[in-house]
């Protein structure tokens, strides 16, 4: 890469084990390149499958709010789309919420935040990014991390509601009743 690309001395390795860019790298790439995200919906299933609860955390935002959220992140070089979701899951719910991220996952619907929140209904104020949705169904218990304020299962019928839907931002929302749609769930 050249100093006229906007990386300067210091270049984007292409090495799989260099998984993370530096803030100022990351802050270029954002500004030119869609980013590639995934989001976990957690579900908790009831014995014939339908789901019951859905978890979300309570965190700080990139729009600067503290909102209620789903599992979301990064998909980094060289990683897989099921091991970016197990990572997330794992370091937002802890490794013994015993998420069951399935073989071959296949996503339940693909959203494009935008820095512009009229484009799309998404936002994301850092960047432009597509995410891939995925229901997850999660057994253990959850010990959310440090990033999160909290993490509370309610039942599928209260996340439909405008209550829930009021504590959400950037879109996110609508995400959770596409889930619950997905699984035949939405009341």
């Amino acid at each position: 890469m050249s100093e006229a690309a906007g990386f300067g001395k210091h270049e984007l390795g292409t090495a799989v084990d260099e998984a993370w860019l530096d803030e100022h790298e990351l802050e270029i790439v954002r500004g030119r390149v869609p980013m590639v995200y995934v989001e976990a919906v957690p579900v908790r299933l009831d014995e014939v499958g339908r789901v019951t609860h859905v978890g979300l955390l309570l965190r700080a935002m990139a729009d600067a709010t503290i909102s209620r959220a789903i599992v979301s992140g990064r998909v980094l070089w060289g990683e897989t789309v099921r091991e970016a979701l197990q990572r997330h899951l794992d370091k937002d719910l802890g490794p013994s919420a015993f998420a069951r991220v399935p073989a071959a996952p296949a996503p339940f619907t693909v959203v494009e935040y935008m820095p512009d929140r009229a484009r799309t209904g998404y936002h994301d104020p850092r960047q432009h990014a597509v995410s891939l949705a995925y229901l997850v169904p999660v057994e253990g218990e959850c010990h959310p991390s440090q990033e999160a304020l909290e993490f509370v299962w309610i039942s599928s019928e209260e996340a439909a509601g405008s209550a829930v839907s009021a504590e959400m931002t950037g879109g996110q929302d609508r995400i959770v009743r596409l889930a619950l749609a997905h699984a035949g769930q939405l009341p």
